[in-house]
């Protein structure tokens, strides 16, 4: 016999037209009927399960557009430093980390995400401030770039660098002042080479992290998420989590192609369809870098520059190749391009490849941050979703202020620009990057303030339905699920997240503090508050 449940006596909020309605019938995880309450009534027999919503409002479980859940397990098994504003706190939670770990003379701490730009002190730490935090202990913490980062004296000892070690090419040894001796700091491939020395967790320990990051997702309404950049070793672990059986969350992989393009071809049975819950969506490619580290591919040079633009990563005939042969296996492809001249490169292309058919492959441009006008036509005509990261204004927009433009960096993630020219537009949080909370997103994209309380382009704010859409409706869009997730419609999973205030009906500077009580996926509770 079906499963039934019935959902009343709360604002459901569809995402649809109604916007509202009394009540939700769902009968083996498929939403059967909705409407007026003593209509829905008559279908409830015995055995219905009653979920009274007791006027908590429910809505379509939010949909992950872009982040690397895989890599944010990873992260779990480090201390995380995003959030550190001087070096006492990068001490405090390398402690905190610590504090219930057996740590043996062969093991390393480390840490992830400190960036010297936030940080009072306004320079990396050293080695000193790491043995203050952890004496005698191996440890080493990364640069929110992945590129640098510094270890402990005991650290340094173990990898071998000391005074006489010289500055490998392509790589940097900080040095103490007025001396030879090894500061801690290290740059480039020597970095990466002591990292990649560090023992990796094991499998069961990497699948409880998995576990334990699924469960982040669920605490933040998320029933879709996605892993942006899958290679061999991101696949392996998802593939295992799913064949146990513990995956609740739907999760999307995007191949790297350039590394693990075999994976698409070796795994039919999960491309484009869903298999215990995990499926391959497309392909992955990157045409530049980031803002904060001004890599990002700009069409003028960056202010104080003369000839720098910033670092584009492939010449126009290879961006156009490379999404060709994504796009002519019939996948899907994600584009990460954060200035301008990256943009454009990805609409150029996709307009020579497209120009003769109309694939109909909806080409998503990850983050999107410095878009001209001028563009955003040409987007709309091509289907290109552009999935914004908003919190960006809110994290790094003063710093965007003192490095950019005034203007351009108001105009920094155009989402009333992209609505008004018919580009379909999603949030994300670039998890690891920032965690998975969809209605931060909303609140950044809604009221555009950075930390200092600046409003960063006024204009380019969003209504709350608007953002809404972007992490429900819009988001199943992108991944081609719009007939089964993304509303609440008859003949749609039944995909919730349960709030305790509507969104729609609070100032929009409250809309941080709407908090998450219920999480449902396929009619079932994957994470309720206590």
């Amino acid at each position: 016999m079906k499963k039934t449940t019935l959902y009343f006596n709360g604002e459901i909020l569809t995402m649809a037209d109604p916007l509202y309605v009394d009540a939700v019938f769902v009968e083996d995880g498929i939403i059967s009927t909705m409407g007026e309450r003593d209509e829905i009534l008559t279908h409830i027999r015995p055995d219905t399960e009653i979920v009274n919503l007791n006027g908590a409002v429910l809505l379509p479980g939010f949909i992950d557009s872009h982040s690397h859940i895989a890599a944010f397990a990873q992260t779990l098994g480090v201390a995380q430093l995003s959030s550190c504003r001087d070096f006492a706190g990068i001490q405090e939670k390398l402690r905190e980390f610590a504090a219930n770990r057996k740590i043996g003379s062969q093991d390393w701490i480390v840490g992830i995400g400190y960036d010297e730009q936030h940080l009072e002190e306004g320079r990396h730490p050293d080695r000193g401030v790491l043995d203050a935090a952890l004496p005698g202990v191996r440890v080493l913490i990364t640069h929110a770039s992945g590129e640098a980062g510094v270890i402990s004296s005991l650290g340094l000892s173990a990898a071998g660098i000391t005074a006489d070690t010289k500055d490998p090419e392509d790589s940097i040894i900080g040095r103490m002042a007025g001396s030879s001796l090894p500061n801690g700091y290290l740059e480039g491939e020597i970095f990466s080479s002591v990292a990649s020395k560090i023992a990796p967790p094991d499998e069961d320990q990497l699948l409880d992290q998995l576990e334990a990051a699924q469960d982040i997702y669920a605490r933040h309404g998320i029933t879709t998420a996605q892993e942006g950049l899958t290679r061999d070793e991101e696949w392996a672990m998802l593939r295992a989590f799913s064949d146990s059986g513990r995956m609740s969350l739907d999760i999307i992989c995007y191949v790297d192609p350039k590394e693990a393009k075999h994976l698409s071809q070796e795994n039919l049975s999960r491309v484009q369809r869903y298999k215990r819950h995990l499926k391959i969506g497309g392909y992955k490619l990157f045409f530049d870098g980031d803002l904060q580290d001004q890599t990002a591919w700009m069409s003028v040079p960056y202010p104080g520059e003369t000839d720098y633009f910033g670092e584009p990563r492939y010449s126009d005939e290879e961006a156009e190749l490379l999404l060709f042969e994504s796009m002519n296996d019939h996948l899907q492809v994600l584009v990460h391009c954060n200035g301008d001249a990256a943009a454009q490169q990805m609409i150029s292309a996709c307009r020579k490849i497209t120009e003769d058919s109309d694939v109909g492959l909806r080409p998503v441009m990850v983050h999107a941050q410095f878009l001209r006008p001028d563009q955003l036509p040409s987007m709309a005509n091509l289907g290109i979703i552009a999935s914004f990261f908003p919190a960006h204004i809110y994290f790094w927009g003063d710093l965007h202020m003192r490095n950019f433009d005034p203007q351009k960096a108001a105009y920094i993630s155009p989402a009333q620009s992209a609505k008004q020219a018919g580009v379909v537009f999603t949030f994300h949080q670039d998890t690891p990057t920032l965690l998975p909370n969809m209605l931060n997103a909303v609140w950044c994209a809604v009221n555009r303030k950075s930390r200092r309380g600046t409003v960063l382009g006024e204009e380019e704010q969003v209504s709350i339905l608007d953002a809404l859409k972007a992490i429900t409706i819009h988001a199943a869009y992108q991944y081609f699920e719009e007939d089964s997730k993304g509303s609440i419609e008859v003949g749609k999973r039944a995909d919730f997240v349960v709030l305790d205030f509507n969104p729609l009906r609070v100032r929009p500077a409250d809309i941080k503090r709407v908090r998450v009580l219920k999480t449902i996926k396929d009619d079932r509770v994957i994470y309720e508050r206590e």
